[in-house]
């Protein structure tokens, strides 16, 4: 069956429109709408003093509602609340401080340290083949929250898209934040 005789979906009685009419040139990319992505792109446009600092009030938050999976002296690890794959981890230092170069050495090493056990967490519980690790550095660079220094650690599968498209557009995450927060954090070393 072919997109021209498929029988199109229906939303509140008005027939859905075929992809091959989109404008643009029609190609291989199936759409996944998600217009819940909106509060991500909306918050985009406010100024950060509108709000406080999402990652310097989370750690005061309860660990399931700040979705924290990990704490520790200097640093502590949280899923990031708009994921680019299921267990998308976020390591931030405690302290308020915008780029890599300012953070100090303790900060340093401990990032770097949940780093490495985020990972290993992940590998268990995911069954994940590889990972994306990085840091934007400043808003012209990508950061989403340039003030705070956060490290993103993206687990990756072998039949995922690639980085790319993830990063320009919108991903499918077949996991409730909660859930994947609570078995990262039942599988983390205890110490």
């Amino acid at each position: 069956m072919t997109e021209q005789s498929a029988p199109r979906p229906q939303f509140d009685g008005v027939e859905a429109e075929p992809s091959s009419s989109f404008a643009a040139v029609p190609d291989a990319f199936q759409r996944l709408w998600t217009p819940h992505r909106m509060a991500y792109i909306d918050s985009h446009h406010r100024a950060e003093s509108d709000d406080a600092c999402p990652f310097c009030t989370a750690p005061a938050r309860d660990d399931e509602s700040a979705l924290i999976v990990a704490r520790g002296e200097h640093a502590y690890v949280l899923l990031n609340l708009f994921p680019y794959s299921s267990g998308h981890l976020l390591v931030c230092p405690y302290r308020h401080v915008a780029t890599y170069d300012r953070a100090t050495r303790d900060e340093v090493v401990e990032i770097a340290e949940l780093t490495q056990i985020a990972m290993r967490v992940l590998r268990e519980t995911s069954q994940c083949e590889g990972f994306n690790l990085g840091m934007n550095q400043g808003r012209i660079a990508g950061a989403g929250i340039a003030e705070h220094l956060h490290q993103h650690i993206v687990p990756r599968w072998s039949n995922d898209a690639n980085f790319m498209p993830i990063i320009a557009g919108t991903k499918s995450l077949p996991r409730l934040l909660g859930d994947v927060r609570s078995e990262i954090a039942r599988a983390w070393p205890s110490d």
